[in-house]
């Protein structure tokens, strides 16, 4: 039997009866190789993207069948960015135009319509609707629709339109990354730590060594600002419930004052009957970035945050630090989106990425940028596979300030899993030189023990922290005189590293 009608009895099963991702996946899978592509011949092709341009793939350089065999390789769910057909420069003027408009929504209800059209022409016994196959369509916050398609014709068609800015494959990664889904993962206390990798202080607190470092500064800025009144946004993997440093104990000792909010924007199911899956970190990562974000300066020896009195909206948008499902494009894009409609929230910080450029998420980093966000995003920590890769998405657009992490040794050496390259800005101290185990310290998923953190995750959200000391002392400062200020008291500043940006930063100084 033909592959589409394979999937178009599959179609039935699913919009029928409510087929599981796992019996999707499972019928793909054993569709003969020779029709779509296989999954190692599209790997390849990316992989050398990859080494070529030395910049996240873009699925606009793939071709149809490219682009039709990575969605029925994957979940076949794919994004669906539109625009009115002479609208221009559209996703650089995201939050700048009202894209609910009576011109925009004939756009999308024309899309719709083709697409459901269409899908009924080419497999009649679906009978599908627009929920069937836009689940989403409740969602019209940004000018991008998730839809489920099966057919290279309709792809083709869609491309060829004015109307579409872009349809790109949600579900597809890299062979190799996806056999890694818990990375960066993993927050157990440490077993043993070095009197050298922290000092205490009042109440009882653990002061990171990396926040002492000599490039860096961060207690002595706390004589000037202490982040009070700036939120901040962490858009990650979520904060541990376990953890009353991120809960109950948010407001202790010498914080006081300030809010948290825990939200989730990770929805696991493509299917309008699934759930959100709540704020709570199963991963570990998110935990760990808000403790050097916003841990409190309160008792019991846990770590303390850079910003211990800045105000922290933590997200649950992803399972782990590399964007590349579906759910969790999905999650990171309606995370910025949230946060760049709320206007207490002044900096965003993004631990996360990928090797794929995606559309759907650059529409939240434009739309957040141009409500006026200064957006922080981790250049890339990997694992010996991935040393080659340069800057990820999305740290490699001009919209974020890409963050990644040196060792102490006092000149540039990048840490031994951090990405580098001309689109870093800043760097964060993370690592010994003598040790790369003894990385940053901050809150485990639960108790007073501290963990070890390390790479650019940690240089992102250190750095995020730093931004939240300096607007603190003057919160009507605009973005770019923050930003100017963090160049000014850079260890390289005014000259620029091709790997390295303006250097670190000494909080100190760039609060004075």
């Amino acid at each position: 039997m033909r592959l589409q009608s394979l999937l178009a009895l599959l179609g039935l099963v699913v919009l029928s009866l409510g087929c599981s991702k796992d019996s999707l996946d499972k019928t793909l899978s054993s569709l003969p190789a020779s029709d779509p592509m296989s999954r190692a011949e599209m790997d390849q092709i990316v992989e050398k993207f990859l080494h070529e341009q030395n910049t996240p793939f873009r699925w606009e350089t793939a071709d149809n069948r490219m682009l039709w065999s990575a969605s029925v390789r994957s979940d076949s769910i794919m994004s669906l960015g539109y625009k009115p057909a002479d609208a221009v420069n559209v996703a650089q003027r995201l939050g700048l135009i009202d894209t609910r408009t009576e011109e925009w929504q004939a756009v999308r209800n024309k899309l719709i319509q083709l697409v459901v059209e269409e899908t009924n022409k080419e497999f009649p016994e679906l009978n599908a609707t627009p929920k069937d196959l836009f689940p989403r369509l409740e969602w019209d916050g940004l000018p991008t629709l998730d839809v489920k398609l099966f057919s290279q014709r309709i792809i083709e068609q869609l491309r060829e339109m004015p109307e579409v800015r872009y349809i790109e494959p949600m579900g597809y990664g890299l062979g190799e990354l996806e056999q890694r889904s818990d990375s960066g993962c993993g927050a157990p206390p440490a077993s043993n730590i070095p009197s050298a990798d922290y000092t205490t202080t009042a109440p009882n607190v653990k002061i990171p060594w990396t926040f002492s470092h000599s490039s860096m500064n961060v207690p002595s800025a706390w004589n000037t600002s202490t982040g009070a009144g700036i939120k901040v946004a962490l858009i990650d993997t979520g904060t541990s419930p376990s953890q009353p440093k991120i809960g109950s104990q948010f407001n202790s000792g010498y914080s006081q004052g300030r809010s948290l909010e825990r939200l989730g924007t990770h929805v696991t199911g493509w299917w309008w009957w699934t759930q959100n899956e709540g704020p709570d970190d199963q991963c570990g990562h998110g935990t760990q970035m808000s403790g050097l974000i916003a841990a409190p300066r309160g008792d019991g020896g846990a770590t303390v945050g850079v910003a211990y009195n800045c105000n922290l909206k933590a997200f649950r948008s992803c399972s782990d630090v590399i964007i590349n499902a579906s759910s969790e494009k999905n999650g990171v894009r309606d995370a910025l989106y949230i946060s760049a409609n709320d206007n207490a929230v002044k900096i965003i910080s993004m631990s996360i990425g990928d090797v794929f450029y995606s559309s759907t998420v650059a529409d939240g980093i434009y739309y957040a940028y141009n409500n006026n966000k200064l957006i922080f995003a981790a250049a890339g920590t990997s694992l010996t596979w991935t040393s080659w890769w340069g800057v990820i998405f999305p740290a490699n657009m001009t919209q974020t300030v890409a963050v990644t992490g040196i060792k102490d040794s006092g000149n540039m050496q990048k840490c031994s899993s951090c990405h580098d390259g001309p689109e870093v800005d800043f760097v964060s101290v993370m690592q010994r030189s003598s040790d790369n185990d003894r990385t940053a310290l901050t809150l485990a998923m639960s108790g007073n023990q501290p963990s070890y953190v390390g790479g650019s995750s940690a240089a992102t959200a250190t750095t995020a922290g730093i931004a939240a000391l300096v607007w603190a002392t003057n919160p009507s400062q605009t973005r770019t005189q923050v930003l100017d200020r963090l160049k000014n008291a850079a260890s390289i500043y005014p000259n620029r590293d091709n790997n390295f940006g303006w250097g670190t930063i000494d909080a100190a100084a760039a609060v004075n």
